[in-house]
């Protein structure tokens, strides 16, 4: 424990050299990850114990041979990443924000080391959150904060299972296995979006392959429509940004008649989210498309998540839907062009970024 703790310590000792905002917030940080690693326990042993629940343990069991069938499967870098469990304090782990210009499609974004540029930013202090939150709507911001139940130190530190994500049932906790072991196999420095979305493919590809190795066709099934559900949102997503972002430009002098057009664009994007999208949806509870909020800030914070996720499909189909293949593929290209990683990867599969579009 000792090497991880002075780790953290020496790099928010060195981050006094920044901006006195940054070294307490990062500050802050690197306390909470000592607390979360101090508190760590082995999962092994967890198991083990008769005092531990019949259904944590069947969760528990599965985080392990989730992470194990991402080593030896799909070479994801596991370490001893979620070998351990840890609780926090409380039922959120962060809230994130993302704020965004009005009348433009423009993330407000935050710089840190290691990470690079990055269009959101986590707090371990609620309160802070909020009042980030109504700071950036008094300067005519729209915001967006939303609960995190989980992060990856990147490789750093051997990141645990966490309270906060064991509450998920089985599908999800091994997507989120996957998910937060590709960021610790490949990071892509201030490229949230390639990071994120590449993430996404992995964690619900890697889930469903994990699944179908134990014989459980129906969790693989639910991950494979879950994943369906994903890329139609994805695809309308980049539609409503195409949409804005040439009415934006429409008028690039006219703030206020910016403003006004992107009320109509959102409110024909909500219509056809409504009668369009929601019938389509197989996982996704249909009133998520009258209550998911419609604004510069959660459509840009959606898009970090949820940008061309076909694309990677693509990559896996020409790599003969071998997962492992895929994945070095996709890496090998983008480290190949790190100011770009979508564009090598269209590139490579041939695919023309203008083409990608939503079919009504």
């Amino acid at each position: 424990m000792r090497r991880p703790l002075l780790a953290i310590a020496f790099l928010a000792l060195i981050m006094l050299i920044f901006a006195a905002p940054t070294a307490c917030y990062l500050s802050r940080g690197a306390w909470e990850e000592a607390k979360i690693l101090s508190r760590r326990k082995s999962i092994a042993e967890m198991v083990a114990n008769r005092e531990t629940s019949e259904a944590e343990r069947r969760k528990l069991k599965v985080v392990l041979a989730a992470r194990q069938y991402a080593k030896d499967s799909i070479r994801l870098k596991t370490k001893d990443s979620f070998t351990t469990f840890s609780h926090v304090d409380s039922d959120t782990l962060v809230l994130v924000l993302s704020a965004a210009y009005r009348d433009a499609l423009k993330p407000y974004t935050w710089w840190f080391p290691i990470v690079g540029t990055v269009p959101y930013k986590g707090y371990f202090d609620f309160a802070a959150a909020k009042r980030a939150q109504q700071k950036f709507r008094e300067d005519g911001f729209d915001t967006y904060l939303r609960p995190s139940d989980a992060f990856s130190t990147l490789g750093w530190f051997n990141d645990p299972l966490l309270n906060t994500s064991l509450r998920r049932d089985s599908i999800d906790l091994a997507n989120t296995v996957i998910h937060e072991l590709t960021h610790n196999t490949f990071y892509a420095a201030g490229q949230a979006s390639f990071n994120e979305s590449f993430a996404m493919f992995v964690g619900a590809r890697g889930a469903a392959a994990f699944f179908r190795t134990r014989g459980s066709d129906s969790s693989a099934k639910l991950l494979d429509a879950r994943w369906e559900d994903d890329k139609l949102l994805a695809a309308f997503w980049a539609h409503l940004i195409r949409s804005l972002d040439s009415a934006y430009h429409a008028h690039p002098d006219d703030k206020a008649w910016r403003i006004a057009v992107r009320d109509t664009v959102y409110t024909a994007a909500r219509a056809a989210l409504i009668a369009e999208i929601a019938p389509k949806l197989q996982t996704i509870n249909p009133r998520y498309a009258q209550r998911t909020p419609l604004d510069n800030a959660s459509l840009l914070a959606r898009r970090v998540y949820a940008s061309d996720l076909q694309l990677f499909d693509d990559v896996y189909e020409r790599e003969g839907r071998i997962l492992r293949h895929t994945i070095g593929r996709i890496i090998s290209l983008a480290k190949a062009k790190p100011e770009d990683p979508f564009g090598a990867v269209r590139t490579w599969v041939g695919v023309r970024a203008d083409s990608l579009r939503w079919a009504h």
